[in-house]
């Protein structure tokens, strides 16, 4: 799939991927216009569809682009080094945030993307965000030493509840038009991890 797409020169390809980006990332789906990515990047709409079928394969090509580039700039040296859980959680979330600072039409595409309701794409993204936290917990969290939990907690529940603060902060922000800061992001991210880690952390690891 997106063959021909990855014919096109390396520079031709990141203006369609940023315009993209753009575009979906300051509208809903449907009512992102694929006449407007086509001409942000500089080609003619029917050469998008030669590249990509329709704006669905586009936009779920965006999405797992967004997602790997994420998953690329977080996984460094560092992280396997990491053997402590909510340290591990923190400095992805950093690792994240520094790229997101970077790019941000990428995190306003993955938020809208993440909470797409009712859209003909909604149920493919679900799946396949689904599918990403599973993996993610399989390949960060191998070095974990996961004895400093209390027996009667599950660490991948506290990896999502983690999950769902964060996200559902960066929506409400969202949905009522503020900007997204990602100082204050991380600064609620060390919050919420302070209260999980004393929630859920063995009494003699929360010195």
């Amino acid at each position: 799939m997106n063959e021909k797409f990855y014919e096109l020169p390396e520079e031709k390809q990141q203006r369609i991927i940023n315009a993209g980006f753009e575009v979906f990332g300051r509208s809903d789906y449907r009512h992102a216009s694929t006449e407007d990515i086509a001409a942000k990047a500089g080609i003619s709409k029917g050469l998008l569809f030669y590249y990509f079928h329709d704006k669905r394969t586009l936009y779920l090509f965006l999405f797992e682009k967004a997602a790997g580039m994420l998953k690329t700039h977080v996984v460094d040296t560092r992280l396997g080094e990491i053997t402590d859980f909510f340290e591990l959680c923190a400095y992805a979330a950093e690792r994240k945030c520094e790229m997101l600072r970077q790019s941000p039409y990428i995190m306003d595409f993955i938020v809208r993307a993440f909470y797409s309701q009712r859209e003909s794409v909604s149920e493919d993204i679900n799946r396949k965000v689904k599918d990403e936290t599973a993996n993610i917990f399989a390949t960060y969290f191998s070095n974990i030493d996961f004895s400093k939990f209390r027996d009667d907690v599950n660490p991948k529940d506290i990896f999502q509840m983690l999950t769902w603060m964060t996200d559902g902060y960066l929506h409400e922000k969202q949905r009522t038009g503020h900007v997204i800061g990602f100082e204050e992001v991380m600064e609620k991210y060390r919050l919420w991890s302070a209260y999980l880690r004393n929630m859920s952390y063995k009494e003699e690891f929360l010195s």
